[in-house]
């Protein structure tokens, strides 16, 4: 937790991304739908229209204030709300400053450009709010709370973990890799271009369960069941993410341009709570490559996994099922 010596807000500022559109080498602008964008997620996907030469990024934005940020007795003047993008690969920072909708209103809105040959991959947007206090200019008031993300590659505003589930026999697979683990329901493989999840079709009724949608009991026990596999498969690929890191010279690990990076991005929040992307990403690394600290940091590690996973929501499902079962069959 910070501690700051001048009064702030309580409340973080709440973005919304309103319009995408790219500038092309012959200055017209296309317009993208709101494909290109997805609030849940928070990211924006600006490869979605496939323009391949694209110049910059026109994003509009809106932010709203939290109550008694433009009251007329807050303990600050000069009001100022500013959008920064900023991409930790390129180390380019471009800061907007948004412009209040109309008089005492928690409304501000803007656009923010984002230059083609500046990013080459992911940034990150956000909004402060800054104030003179007690006679000291430009003191952040509040901010937003979860960054937006800037794509610049994606085709897809995808802010979760894509999966590529493939349903076999494990003993007679022609994957031989497979018939070891004859046991087991389900195998993880982070190894490919997309981490792989092997459902075993040997396990009797495991594939029908898993694919079908026979309502009742079953179907909360399907929930179940998929958000076991989903909290097995968030661990496993969180484990191959960080154990595959590039590093600079100076020791500091690099964030992966491909799923892992995803994977690390999604769960580090978590992981190591409070900490910017960045230097979370350096203390996992210090603690899987050091003498201490990586074991107990594996309580973490599962727990982001249950979260992303659902698990909670799924058993909660199952339980109120068994009870609803449970009053229906009692005399």
């Amino acid at each position: 937790m910070k501690f700051y010596p001048y009064k702030r807000l309580n409340r973080p500022i709440g973005l919304r991304v309103m319009s995408v559109s790219l500038r092309l080498p012959d200055r017209t602008r296309d317009h993208l739908d709101t494909s290109a964008f997805a609030t849940p997620q928070r990211t924006v996907a600006l490869g979605v229209a496939q323009h391949e030469d694209w110049l910059s990024a026109r994003i509009g934005l809106s932010a709203t204030l939290p109550p008694g940020a433009t009251d007329p007795d807050a303990p600050w003047s000069d009001l100022r709300v500013l959008a920064v993008l900023t991409d930790g690969d390129t180390n380019v920072r471009t800061t907007v400053e948004l412009s209040q909708d109309a008089p005492d209103s928690k409304e501000w809105s803007g656009a923010i450009e984002v230059r083609r040959d500046d990013h080459v991959g992911r940034a990150d947007l956000a909004v402060h709010a800054v104030a003179t206090v007690d006679g000291v200019r430009g003191r952040a008031v509040t901010e937003t709370d979860v960054d937006w993300t800037i794509d610049t590659t994606a085709e897809e505003p995808l802010g979760g973990l894509r999966l590529d589930v493939k349903q076999t026999s494990f003993t007679k697979s022609a994957r031989e890799w497979l018939r070891p683990y004859a046991d087991a329901p389900w195998i993880v493989d982070a190894s490919g271009r997309l981490p792989l999840v092997m459902v075993n079709t040997d396990v009797e009724g495991f594939s029908d369960l898993l694919g079908g949608e026979t309502g009742g009991m079953e179907n909360k026990v399907h929930e179940l069941l998929l958000s076991q596999m989903a909290t097995d498969v968030w661990t496993a690929v969180f484990h191959s993410a960080v154990g595959d890191l590039e590093v600079e010279p100076d020791g500091s690990p690099v964030f992966p341009t491909d799923w892992r990076g995803e994977v690390l991005r999604e769960m580090l929040p978590d992981v190591v709570p409070g900490l910017r992307a960045e230097d979370a990403l350096r203390q996992v690394h210090r603690r899987r490559t050091g003498d201490a600290g990586w074991v107990e940091l594996q309580t973490r590690v599962h727990y982001a996994a249950v979260r992303r996973a659902g698990a909670r929501q799924s058993l909660a499902n199952v339980l109120r099922a068994l009870q609803q079962n449970n009053r229906e069959d009692r005399p």
